[in-house]
């Protein structure tokens, strides 16, 4: 199986004119993660209505064109959602978004699912102090 050498073009649309890209002031909740291996890091903000839904979502990303694309995807994936909806968004759901990503990048995908589930439980920890 060969593997596919190039991007969609959603994914090089994301990475050169991201939508989500930024920093929330005062954000509800805030998710750091890394991936040591290939050195992408993403932080993941979300701002929370009063339904308790994902009002806005912002991304920064320090990596590859997919790392950026993945988090520009998954951040519109999750607005409008409640954090049961947003978790239940898989890797799979954003590499479908992207119209595909190599099997090398895949990885992304997964970093982009995990920078959710750290920015819900940020907020979550916010809420119980």
């Amino acid at each position: 199986m060969t593997e596919k050498p190039y991007y969609s073009k959603e994914v090089i649309k994301r990475f050169t004119h991201p939508k989500n890209f930024g920093e929330i002031k005062n954000a509800d909740g805030v998710g750091k993660v890394g991936n040591p291996r290939c050195g992408d890091i993403m932080d993941l903000y979300l701002k929370i209505d009063k339904e308790g839904k994902v009002k806005d979502a912002k991304f920064h990303t320090l990596g590859c064109a997919a790392a950026i694309a993945t988090s520009d995807i998954a951040c519109d994936l999750i607005k409008g959602k409640t954090f049961k909806e947003a978790l239940k968004i898989d890797y799979k759901d954003i590499i479908k978004r992207l119209g595909d990503l190599p099997p090398l990048k895949i990885h992304c995908s997964v970093l982009a699912k995990e920078g959710l589930k750290a920015a819900v439980e940020n907020y979550e920890k916010r809420k119980r102090k």
